[in-house]
This record gives structure tokens, C-alpha cells and sequence, in this order.
């Protein structure tokens, strides 16, 4: 919980940084988050691990390409949740992380053979209600909806594939983001912009640093340790918040019409809760 709550508060962080874009912000975002990175490496005593994967990629060159690939996707997914609430869109990229446990309930049982009961299979139900609404409504998703529901599934895929630590993963995925980063901030404008800024300098940027690994981190360790139809379940509590944060702090507004989609949808998130009750209530004490 504390990881969806900081993540879903960088959104509105964001909006502090302006007039930075959301490129710019990405690319800082990238920049501050490997120190804090290699910082929890160190703190949790898994140099030795990161050392190895860094080996791993280097004696083996399909391991290497998928990690590229791996850091590539998650580049997207990092830039879009910044440039959205910037441009008032972020009530579409919280659409995109409802579709998002949507589709990991999807891989989990197609994909990977995971059982669903049948409080899963309703939630899944209201949720693929509130989808067919939208589609019938605007006959399409927007792309940022599109980018967030069909990025992430095939990412967290291929990081079970590659079957190793969590934070040392990220490490390296944000530390292949870095050089384009680097070119970002000294090519895109953005180091005028702060210039006479000093509480951007030692307060905003640092922040963006220090929530974005907390959260980043946090966010990707449950993604490998719970089954993935649970973790696709557990992923709507996100989203709500996105919404919260979208029309209290960012003034997006909800239509009629886009009730119409986001009701079910939150009916299922209800549903989530209350079969996480029951999880809690049959686990050993």
C-alpha cells in the first residue's frame, strides 16, 4: 500500500517541477533515482547479486538484450506517468492502469495456468464491463491508455523470465536509462530552466529521486514475489488513487459517460478488497 500511495503521488509531485516538460522530468527522474538505487543495493547487502547479474549480461548476450529491452519498456511507462499530468491527461493513464491488473489476470491465467476463483472471476467481470463501455462509448482508447495497459504485461513478463533480484534488476534497467538521460539534461534546456531555481536544486529534484526509487522499488519486488493473477488484482488500488489525485490535485473532471466506465471498474476494486480479506482470513497464523 505504501508503494501504490508514493507512486501515485508522483504524478501531482510532477506539476512542482514545471515549467520543466515531461521528458525533462523523466530524464532528472532517471538521474536521481540510480544513486538512491545503488544506495539501497548497498543498504540491503545486494552487491554481490547486482555484480552477478552485471556478469551474467556480459557472458551472456541474450540476457544482456533482454534487459535492454526490459529497461526500454520501462522507460515508457516512467515517461508517459510524467508527461500526463502535464497536459491534463492522466485521468486517461489512470484507465490505462485499471486495463492494467485487467490484463496481468488475463496473463496470469492464460498465460502462466494460475487458478482464479470465483470473487476473481466477478471482479474481472465488472471490470471487462466497464471496458466494453468505453469502447463503445469512444469506439477506441487513447494511446496513453494503450501504452500503460499493453506496456507493462509483456514487462513484467520478461522480468520472470530473467528470474533474478528485483533491485538489482532495476539498478540496471535505470542504469541503461542513464546515458540517454545525461544527453537529455544537457541538450534539452532544462538546466537553464532551474538555474535560478535553488529549491528545484536541493529540494524538487532530489525528491523526484528519493520517491521514485522508494516506489519504483517497492512496486516492482511485489510484482516477482505474488502470483501474478494476485498481483494483477492487488494493481487497483492504483489506479483509485490516480483518479483521487487527478480531479483533487491536477482539476481533471469525470464525465457521465466516463462514470459509466469507471463505476464497474470500481465495483471490481471493491471485490479486490474484499477476496484480500478472505486471503488474509485463510492464511496460517
Amino acid at each position: 500500500m505504501c508503494a501504490t500511495t508514493t507512486f501515485a503521488l508522483l504524478s501531482a509531485y510532477a506539476t512542482l517541477l514545471a515549467p520543466l516538460s515531461g521528458l525533462d522530468i523523466f530524464a532528472w527522474r532517471v538521474v536521481l533515482t540510480v544513486p538512491g538505487a545503488l544506495l539501497l543495493v548497498a543498504l540491503r547487502k545486494r552487491l554481490p547479486i547486482l555484480r552477478q547479474l552485471l556478469y551474467r549480461m556480459v557472458t551472456a548476450p541474450k540476457l544482456g538484450l533482454a534487459m535492454i529491452v526490459s529497461a526500454a519498456l520501462l522507460g515508457a511507462q516512467l515517461w508517459v506517468f510524467l508527461w500526463a499530468p502535464l497536459h491534463g491527461r492522466m485521468l486517461e493513464v489512470s484507465l490505462g492502469y485499471f486495463l492494467l491488473p485487467l490484463a496481468m489476470v488475463l496473463v496470469g491465467r492464460f498465460y502462466y495456468h494460475e487458478r482464479l476463483d470465483r470473487l476473481q472471476w466477478l471482479a474481472v467481470a465488472c471490470a471487462a464491463i466497464g471496458v466494453g463501455h468505453e469502447l463503445w462509448v469512444t469506439g477506441a482508447f487513447s494511446w496513453p491508455t494503450l501504452l500503460v495497459s499493453l506496456g507493462y504485461p509483456p514487462y513484467f513478463v520478461l522480468r520472470r523470465k530473467i528470474n533474478h533480484d528485483s533491485l538489482a534488476m532495476f539498478t540496471v534497467e535505470m542504469a541503461l536509462l542513464l546515458p540517454p538521460a545525461i544527453v537529455l539534461v544537457f541538450n534539452g534546456g532544462s538546466l537553464a530552466m532551474i538555474a535560478g531555481h535553488p529549491d528545484r536544486w536541493w529540494l524538487l529534484l532530489p525528491g523526484l529521486g528519493a520517491l521514485s526509487t522508494i516506489a519504483l522499488a517497492s512496486y516492482l519486488k511485489a510484482s516477482r514475489l505474488l502470483p501474478v493473477a494476485l498481483f494483477g488484482i492487488l494493481g487497483y488500488v492504483e489506479p483509485v488513487l490516480l483518479v483521487l489525485i487527478s480531479i483533487t490535485l491536477l482539476g481533471e473532471t469525470l464525465s457521465v459517460a466516463q462514470l459509466a466506465t469507471y463505476v464497474p471498474i470500481w465495483i471490481a476494486v471493491a471485490l479486490t478488497a474484499l477476496h484480500s480479506v478472505r486471503l488474509i482470513r485463510l492464511a496460517p497464523n
